[in-house]
């Protein structure tokens, strides 16, 4: 067996691959990609790191708050996909404009399996996202207008997997939830409940 080196690209952090030589010496480089968010990256205030810290959806409440957000992960090359949700009428029709918004292909099923093979597809960067892109980031403003709707939550949980599943393959994909609800709540998503960013997570950062 070949013995492997791992190589990192550009936003790769370094994993350890160990294996035997082959009987010709040979060594074979191996690219690995692994999110690259390194232990001193919450120090250095790279905004990134604490909105995928404790969960892959975080919610925001000041739109001006997010606003600032949007503008470091755009000046830091995130592509960022804002829609508003309040201009839906319905789940159905929110998950169509995130299949006019990734580019999903013309066979897109417009329901939720189809959503989440899509979006496994976005995550994997077979389309929808740029390919010199940072992350990609998905903005739903005024969410809790449409939260009543059962299918709400399992568009935020197919979201929060594939959220995940990039990050397993080294690529960066978080979810922006804002709400004009002060206290919107949310179950777990993947396995974990949504919080609030880090500048409304007390309850007094949320009132004017």
């Amino acid at each position: 067996m070949d013995r492997l080196v791992p190589e990192t690209r550009s936003i790769a952090a370094v994993l350890t691959c160990t294996a035997g030589l082959s009987a010709q010496g040979r060594v074979h480089l191996v690219t690995i990609d692994v999110a690259a968010f390194y232990s001193d990256d919450e120090i250095n205030n790279d905004v990134a790191y604490p909105l995928v810290m404790n969960g892959f959806v975080t919610k925001f409440w000041d739109e001006n708050v997010l606003a600032r957000t949007l503008s470091w992960l755009d000046a830091h090359g995130y592509q960022l996909v804002d829609l508003d949700a309040s201009e839906s009428r319905d789940i159905t029709e929110l998950i169509d404009r995130f299949a006019v918004e990734l580019r999903f292909p013309e066979y897109f099923g417009h329901n939720l399996d189809a959503l989440n093979d899509c979006l496994r597809d976005v995550a994997a960067g077979d389309y929808g996202v740029k390919t010199d892109a940072a992350g990609l980031v998905l903005v739903l403003r005024h969410f809790d207008v449409l939260s009543s709707q059962g299918a709400a939550v399992h568009v935020l949980d197919i979201i929060a997997d594939r959220c995940r599943g990039a990050a397993l393959i080294g690529r960066r994909m978080m979810c922006l939830l804002q709400s004009d609800d002060a206290q919107f709540d949310l179950p777990p998503l993947g396995g974990r409940r949504p919080e609030w960013n880090t500048e409304e997570r007390l309850n007094g950062a949320r009132e004017h």
